[in-house]
């Protein structure tokens, strides 16, 4: 399994970007693929996650209402649609999934065997 992460860059406080993480080597049909970020000096924390069967959607407290986190089955590719972004946002952004992935387990980033490889953004004040 293979993902691959794009779409970050540099915008302005207020700012929006849209990420996508595409996986190949197989199609999803359970499990999940969720977007972590990591600043330096950070650990690495969960951001927002979308749940292959039924596409619950999981956010993180610090994004909610401005990040929202789509899937196309199609593309077996999940985005994340960021607006309003802070310069707290700043970070390495990685996607991850796994097909074993429970929604109790779900912000967590032990429950994910593959990993992008991660895409920056940068949110100037």
């Amino acid at each position: 399994v293979q993902l691959q992460a794009c779409g970050g860059g540099l915008v302005q406080a207020g700012g929006s970007l849209r990420l996508s993480c595409a996986a190949s080597g197989r199609t999803y049909s359970s499990g999940a693929m969720g977007w972590f970020r990591q600043s330096p000096g950070k650990e690495r924390e969960f951001v927002a996650a979308i749940r292959w069967s039924g596409g619950s959607k999981h956010y993180a407290d610090s994004v909610k209402g401005r990040f929202t986190i789509s899937r196309d089955n199609a593309r077996n590719t999940v985005h994340l649609q960021m607006n309003s972004l802070k310069p707290e946002d700043t970070a390495v952004y990685y996607c991850a999934a796994d097909s074993r992935v429970i929604v109790t387990m779900i912000r967590s980033k032990s429950a994910y065997d593959y990993w992008g490889q991660g895409t920056q953004v940068t949110v100037s004040s």
